[in-house]
């Protein structure tokens, strides 16, 4: 059974007249026969009695239209959504966004919602400890995070979308108020507060790396899971902070400044990741947007 026996079922039932059900539906009478006697012996009974002089449905038959108006009717119903939301029209989209990487996956959201105001977009902050089941077991349609923290897969899809500096988070009285830029150097006397290896294991894994790379022992006074807690121990004066610039920007003002790091290249590369079967009609979409940031329009970090 298909969808072009349906039709041409309803549209016999519809008129009592075989030629015009092929004139409406574009086939051939012939078409329309064959149609007609394939659902007939699909349900093993006669839809229709003909004779030389007119076409008569059979209780069978009137049994079975209303089900075959249902079935064309959803069908129909079904298309024309899934060409909307292919078309930007409605539809949702998961992202997941590792808890460093949220400014640059916000602009883009931003930008994408003001364009298509039917989809409708859920943030959600990605911290499974299985990152490749996060990218490809159904819970996310994309996932943004630094590249290294992004599984090897062959199933797994992913764009480069900035590269991320990391620049030093201190109180606005502390000893560095008035510093333009900072060596590693600086910080080999200081107290360190950070984001947690377990919340965030690519920028404690950097941190860590850079400061041995320099020779330099870090004292750190605190690790916390949360960013608003790396804030508060920051500006309570508990030490200082290394963080990427999107981040430290949130904060800085009259409390707080970041200040860049002179003398190494602090950078992150940042992705997005999708599972590279991704079903979701409206993905092509936020690819498309993504791009264009990624791509140097309006990325605010060197590429």
């Amino acid at each position: 059974m298909d969808i072009n026996q349906l039709n041409c079922f309803i549209s016999v039932a519809q008129t009592l007249n075989f030629s015009e059900a092929a004139r409406r539906n574009f086939v051939s009478q012939s078409t329309v026969s064959r149609y007609i006697s394939d659902l007939e012996k699909e349900f093993g009974v006669l839809l229709f009695t003909r004779s030389h002089r007119d076409v008569v449905m059979t209780n069978e038959g009137k049994t079975l239209l209303p089900y075959a108006l249902e079935i064309v009717a959803a069908l129909d119903k079904a298309k024309k959504i899934i060409s909307r939301m292919q078309n930007g029209g409605t539809g949702k989209l998961t992202i997941g966004c590792d808890v460093t990487s949220m400014d640059f996956p916000s602009r883009c959201i931003a930008d994408f919602t003001s364009k298509y105001s039917g989809i409708s977009v859920e943030l959600k902050r990605l911290d499974a400890a299985d990152r490749s089941l996060a990218v490809t077991g159904g819970d996310y349609d994309f996932c943004f995070m630094p590249r290294d923290m992004v599984p090897e897969s062959s199933g797994i899809e992913t764009l480069v979308t900035h590269i991320e500096p990391l620049v030093v988070l201190a109180s606005a009285n502390g000893d560095f108020r008035r510093k333009k830029s900072l060596s590693l150097g600086a910080l080999a006397d200081k107290k360190l507060v950070l984001l947690s290896e377990s919340a965030a294991p690519i920028l404690y894994m950097e941190i860590m790396d850079m400061l041995r790379t320099f020779h330099i022992t870090p004292t750190v006074d605190g690790v916390f899971d949360e960013l608003a807690e790396v804030y508060a121990a920051v500006l309570s004066g508990m030490g200082v902070s290394v963080v990427p610039q999107s981040l430290a920007d949130l904060v800085s003002g009259n409390k707080a400044i970041s200040i860049p790091i002179s003398d190494a290249d602090t950078g992150i590369a940042y992705v997005m990741a999708w599972s590279k079967t991704i079903s979701n009609p409206v993905a092509r979409l936020f690819i498309e947007t993504v791009k264009k940031y990624a791509e140097g329009g309006d990325s605010g970090y060197g590429l």
